[in-house]
């Protein structure tokens, strides 16, 4: 079983920044595709971005440009780096794991593994 552990979330104001990590008890990432999600509350868990094996990074139209995703392979570490944070941004933050198709990229229900998630609020 592989166990992902998210950290860095917290309090921001309105265009503010927060960096959250994701690192894992076992394995490595350089074998797994790797995403960010949230979830709003009353909202379904939706896609945020994501870092292939082969290194291609994918986001949502409404971050792109304000955040990114990384990865730190001597440390094992997967980055989401958010910048220009608004409240919309508002979310509990989910890092996610797995083999993935590039055409389910973006589909929650396609990964295999997830940490409990860390919560971000953006204060207005």
């Amino acid at each position: 079983q592989v166990h992902l552990v998210e950290s860095g979330g917290g309090l921001v104001q309105t265009g503010g920044s927060l960096r959250l990590s994701c690192t894992t008890s076992q394995g490595t990432f350089g074998r797994q595709d790797v995403a960010w999600f949230r979830q709003a509350p009353g909202k379904g868990r939706e896609f945020v971005a994501a870092r292939r094996r082969d290194g291609h990074t994918y986001y949502r139209d409404s971050v792109k440009g304000r955040f990114a995703i990384s990865r730190d392979a001597p440390k094992n570490l997967i980055y989401l780096q958010m910048d220009g944070l608004q409240p919309e941004d508002t979310a509990d933050y989910y890092c996610a794991a797995g083999v993935v198709i590039l055409s389910r990229t973006r589909d929650v229900s396609a990964y295999t593994y997830w940490g409990q998630g860390t919560q971000v609020t953006v204060s207005s």
